[in-house]
């Protein structure tokens, strides 16, 4: 109850100040648009040909990440790289308050499914702990999910998966085996997703770690198959 009294308090103080104070670009500071138009065309999409499995561009006929670390679920796919406009987009979003972008990126990332072989019974966002659930005052994984399940017409299941393990930041872990041993058994899901083919929805994927752990516990409690999308993740090596 505490949690929604002071998300309220939050979303009328938000709504006060864009009332005096007219949305502004969160990455260039134009008046106008949360997200403006000149930002987005900044936005640099992950180029094909892609890994099937982890979604990294590939230079190569076969990925070698995933042939040194095979994926746990079936397939990660990001919309864009993590840079520039679109990073501080993000950044704004998930530190920020700034959840009124939730509906800008929903539309990326329909852009992004509609163009996947990807059958989708339900989307999931990545879970937070409650307790930084709290702290934040939202999940900006599940406002992902459910602004792309407004777009796509998925139903979004908020309590298929919980985080039942305080985890440290992955940001803070220098490298994917570091991530992967963070958020093992971290998560819990629950018998309703049996026999589904689940997308689960993140804002940024990094080495994969939190998805797979998410995937693992899925499958199993018997999801059939299960998805990664990203908004953005790193240019990496």
């Amino acid at each position: 109850m505490l949690a929604q009294i002071t998300r309220a308090a939050r979303g009328t103080q938000r709504a006060l100040v864009d009332l005096l104070f007219p949305p502004r670009c969160v990455a260039c500071q134009q008046p106008g648009d949360w997200f403006c138009a000149a930002c987005r065309a900044t936005i640099e999409w992950i180029p094909a040909p892609v890994c099937n499995l982890c979604g990294r561009p590939l230079t190569k006929p076969r990925c070698t990440f995933c042939l040194q670390h095979p994926p746990q679920m079936d397939g990660i796919r990001a919309v864009a790289f993590f840079e520039h406009h679109l990073r501080e987009a993000i950044h704004a979003f998930k530190y920020a308050q700034r959840t009124e972008l939730a509906p800008t990126f929903g539309a990326l990332l329909s852009a992004r499914l509609a163009s996947l072989a990807w059958r989708a019974d339900a989307l999931i966002g990545v879970p937070l702990h409650p307790a930084r659930e709290q702290e934040r005052g939202y999940n900006q994984a599940h406002l992902l999910a459910v602004a792309l399940g407004a777009h796509r017409r998925i139903p979004v299941w908020r309590d298929a998966l919980q985080r039942v393990r305080a985890t440290q930041p992955q940001v803070e872990q220098t490298n994917a085996a570091e991530r992967r041993a963070n958020v093992q058994d971290a998560f819990l899901a629950q018998a309703r997703v049996t026999g589904a083919h689940i997308v689960l929805i993140d804002d940024v994927c990094t080495t994969g770690a939190t998805m797979e752990a998410c995937s693992v516990a899925l499958k199993q409690r018997g999801a059939q198959k299960v998805w990664g999308l990203a908004l953005a993740r790193p240019r990496l090596d």
